[in-house]
């Protein structure tokens, strides 16, 4: 038996394992991929932010260099000035109308689409498509000519114009917001179809109705995607301005019953040009925003329902 040498240049090597790029090198191809969007917050968000919060301790009317005030427009805001506190009270009672309404209208529809067989796509782009058009300018036209003397309204109910009632200009106003409720509805119609169906079976072999199923089953169940768009249709609601300023002309009216907290900040700094009193009236807004929404996270707790927690 006779063995064969191999030659030596036969003989390959084992494949070196790739090497690796040093730890350096990876977090500066990640902050060059992450650039525009650290360039951009910081020139179109932070930096404008801090330039707001300097103004709103100055006197400032877009002409001459603002002049340092200290808290002065913040004590004016809060004791010398009763239309800052009208608008406060007009923008929570509108937030108060419009969101519940909203929502509700949201799940009602989101679940007739849920027990549709046909044309349930159809029907949930029809109904998505205000959210795409109301806040547009020309549909808020639109609302006030609805809702004007002698418009839909007043030949369908005979209670004369909406928009010229101190009592009934709010309303008008967020029920165009409650038009709107396409994108909170999907959420809903999203969060229905990932409820287990042997819940509801469960329930029904336990003899509950179709509205105990919707208390014990569906509110639990979907109380997580209720609680995220009660959060954002009420930082949305905090923050309307084009339904307000098309329906009253730019003016708020009448008797100023919807001089929304936008409106009346962008009267003060473009209209009546104190843009350091409307800067601090934007980082009052924010602030209130931000304990909103902390209590609603803090009151989470006591009725959202995650399963994966097992408890509420």
């Amino acid at each position: 038996m006779t063995t064969t040498a191999i030659p030596p240049e036969a003989r390959r090597a084992p494949a070196a394992a790739p090497k690796r790029r040093p730890k350096r090198e990876r977090e500066g191809a990640a902050w060059v991929f992450l650039s525009p969007w650290v360039l951009g917050a910081i020139v179109l968000t932070l930096l404008p932010m801090a330039v707001s919060l300097y103004l709103s301790f100055t006197d400032y009317d877009l002409f001459n260099p603002p002049k340092w005030v200290g808290l002065r427009n913040y004590v004016q805001m809060f004791t010398e000035d009763p239309r800052y506190w009208r608008s406060v009270v007009t923008t929570l009672t509108y937030v108060v109308i419009a969101v519940p309404l909203q929502l509700a209208l949201a799940l009602v529809v989101a679940l007739a689409l849920k027990g549709m067989k046909r044309g349930k796509g159809f029907y949930r782009s029809a109904f998505y498509a205000p959210s795409l058009l109301g806040a547009s300018m020309s549909i808020a036209l639109v609302w006030r000519a609805v809702f004007n003397d002698g418009g839909t309204v007043d030949h369908l109910l005979g209670t004369g114009g909406w928009v010229n009632k101190p009592g009934w200009a709010l309303l008008a106003v967020a029920l165009l917001t409650v038009w709107q409720f396409g994108a909170p509805m999907v959420i809903f119609l999203a969060g229905l179809q990932q409820i287990p169906a042997e819940l509801y079976e469960a329930a029904a072999v336990d003899g509950a109705g179709k509205w105990r199923q919707f208390l014990s089953v569906t509110v639990p169940m979907l109380s997580p995607v209720l609680f995220f768009n009660l959060v954002l249709q009420t930082i949305q609601a905090f923050q309307v301005f084009t339904p307000a300023f098309a329906v009253s002309a730019g003016k708020g009216g009448p008797a100023d019953s919807t001089l929304v907290y936008t409106m009346y900040l962008y009267d003060r700094g473009f209209v009546a040009s104190h843009m350091g009193y409307a800067s601090a009236m934007a980082w009052v807004l924010l602030l209130v925003i931000g304990i909103v929404t902390a209590v609603l996270f803090r009151t989470s707790r006591s009725w959202v329902f995650y399963a994966s927690e097992g408890d509420r």
